[in-house]
């Protein structure tokens, strides 16, 4: 899949494909400071339970524990993080890692960490809450989240040695006592080839959370359709984001094409002006 615009171009980091189920689409392009590709999936791990009594214990410092009521989750499928993780690990052939940077934690990830300028786009909060197959959906306390997404014209921070500065929309937070992060960010952009989406790695702790090698989860989320269609139309920034919608589906996606129902987000508007999203994903802890 490829998006192609006008402008210099650079040259990006060398990309080494995902050892996966689903091989990531890389989408090559050119658009001054901005390198796209595409992101592939990776395979689907299922776990069910039904025991809610116990306690559960996950590697590091994350807890969680049962509410005495039966219920049932399923694990949350591994997904390739991407070329652009910035993470430590050796995506795009690039090592720089925003995970080692100080101020990496926090909850508004419109900016890039040090500066006021915020990314244009639609206010959205995303919260996510993690749970433990391994314990009756139990919530993880104290595991780490490090969430990241495109702007709203489809472009990642931190995709080339021309922008190692920029690290907009790039963020940690511990789960709190409820296994819940809040992230304050915008709307997701629609790149060509991809529905919009974002990643995530879960982490044992916030202290692990500071190199790709100690995640024990890699996934993305999505977003309705139609919701996101008509937020994309409302909004100019997102002109680009109409058209590329229109032309894929999430079965001809091609991570989500084996189906979305554990990354599918609940989104709604909000009395402030923007929109509101929320998901529970579980792991096996």
């Amino acid at each position: 899949m490829e998006r192609t615009t006008a402008g210099p171009t650079i040259t990006p980091f060398a990309i080494q494909a995902p050892a996966n189920r689903r091989l990531a689409l890389n989408a090559l392009g050119s658009l001054g400071v901005a390198t796209l590709f595409g992101c592939g999936g990776g395979d689907t791990e299922t776990t069910d339970t039904t025991d809610a009594t116990g306690t559960a214990t996950g590697t590091g410092t994350g807890t969680g524990t049962g509410t005495g009521t039966t219920t049932t989750c399923s694990v949350v499928p591994e997904e390739t993080a991407g070329p652009y993780p910035a993470d430590g690990s050796t995506a795009s052939n690039n090592t720089y890692n925003v995970l080692a940077l100080s101020g990496i934690v926090r909850s508004d990830i419109r900016s890039s960490i040090g500066s006021s300028t915020q990314v244009s786009g639609v206010p959205l909060t995303i919260t996510i809450t993690l749970t433990n197959t391994s314990a009756g959906c139990a919530a993880l306390s104290g595991y780490a989240i490090y969430l990241w997404h495109c702007t709203q014209d489809g472009n990642y921070s931190v995709y080339s040695s021309n922008n190692i500065a920029d690290n907009y929309l790039r963020g940690v937070q511990a789960t709190d006592a409820s296994g819940t992060v809040t992230f304050t960010t915008i709307v997701p952009g629609c790149y060509s080839g991809r529905m919009p989406h974002m990643h995530l790695e879960i982490y044992p702790s916030l202290a692990s959370a500071n190199n790709a090698r100690n995640k024990v989860k890699t996934t993305q989320l999505a977003f309705p359709t139609e919701l996101l269609s008509s937020i994309y139309s409302a909004n100019s920034g997102y002109s680009a984001s109409v058209r590329n919608l229109a032309s894929i589906t999430f079965a001809t996606d091609n991570v989500f094409s084996d189906g979305t129902a554990l990354e599918m987000t609940t989104m709604q508007a909000n009395s402030g002006g923007g929109y509101s999203a929320s998901i529970t994903i579980s792991i096996a802890a």
